[in-house]
């Protein structure tokens, strides 16, 4: 995952400092509202059961999750709140990392375990479990990465880096069908969700911590350390920024124009899904490139991006249309 990808610039412009902001510099509420914090999933609650009481804690209408994690799985939770749920279709997409515990049912020769788990590195084919909520039709997953970083026994601590909707029970299980002993994962903790890793994760006691401080005494800063503004979630996503006369128009569901692109990350192609924002870094709308990157830059006219997901709400910005 490359989040440093160099930007092409088409135009140069400036930002009328009327107008929006820079999401970190936002009004604490408004802060809230388009926040999302990277929560540390506990074990025994369900997924569902930790954004209600992230709700309660917070007082807030709505919260959402960024891709289920079974009761007693713990790790990063990346939960979006209020107006900030509108991102959580795109942070599902994105890859994850695990760190876990599978135990073989026979020992293994160390040689044969290395075999066969480098077997199980690229595109592997999944059926999904019966406790699952897909239909159990098989399904290509990419296996980015898998790591043994220790033994013990029958124990095996691994690693592993794969694609969103990757089933890490059935990998443990289908690792040892092909070692011919039999396996099962016996322990799991999710140590990345997209650009979300254990350096910028809270627990709900921290959160709990930080809004008392807030709502008590007015202090924010703990608070503004706990939730991050929901655009962390995006940065994953290939970047177009664009002109402030532009971001009005999206913001009522225009498609992105190219007068309105001021720059662009390289290497974006027709159909990609990418991310619009403003000079200030403010999130536009996510959207589907329909040029690639070059093409952005010196075509003259036509249709940059079709707007699927509008994430900012109209009038923030002077209209220029």
């Amino acid at each position: 995952m490359n989040t440093q990808r160099e930007m092409l610039v088409r135009a140069k412009d400036t930002t009328n400092p009327d107008y929006g902001c820079d999401p970190r510099r936002r009004d604490i509420k408004d802060h809230i509202n388009k926040g999302l914090i990277n929560l540390d999933k506990p074990p025994g609650p369900t997924s569902h059961e930790v954004v209600a009481w992230t709700k309660k804690i917070l007082n807030l209408n709505k919260a959402g999750h960024s891709g289920t994690l079974d009761p007693r799985v713990t790790g990063a939770l990346p939960v979006m709140l209020n107006d900030a749920t509108k991102v959580v279709g795109a942070l599902l997409t994105a890859g994850k990392e695990y760190v876990g515990v599978m135990r073989l049912h026979r020992n293994v020769p160390a040689e044969k375990l290395t075999r066969v788990f480098s077997q199980f590195v690229g595109s592997i084919y999944q059926r999904p479990p019966l406790k699952s909520a897909v239909k159990r039709r098989i399904r290509k997953r990419d296996i980015y990465y898998l790591e043994i970083k220790e033994t013990d026994g029958k124990d095996i601590l691994f690693k592993v880096g794969c694609e969103a909707g990757t089933y890490i029970r059935k990998l443990c299980h289908d690792i040892g069908k092909t070692l011919g002993t039999g396996a099962h994962m016996s322990e799991l903790r999710r140590t990345r969700a997209g650009p979300f890793t254990e350096a910028t994760i809270t627990t709900l006691h921290d959160l709990k911590d930080a809004y008392v401080f807030w709502e008590e005494e007015g202090i924010e800063s703990t608070l503004r350390n706990v939730i991050r503004p929901m655009e962390d979630a995006l940065e994953f996503l290939p970047k177009v920024v664009i002109r402030d006369s532009a971001v009005d128009a999206i913001c009522h569901g225009a498609d992105l124009a190219v007068p309105g692109v001021l720059s662009t990350q390289k290497g974006i192609h027709a159909e990609d899904w990418v991310a619009v924002f403003t000079l200030k870094g403010e999130a536009v709308c996510l959207g589907t490139a329909k040029m690639d990157s070059q093409q952005m830059l010196y075509a003259r006219k036509g249709v940059v991006v079709d707007t699927d997901r509008v994430l900012m709400e109209p009038n923030i910005y002077a209209k220029g249309w």
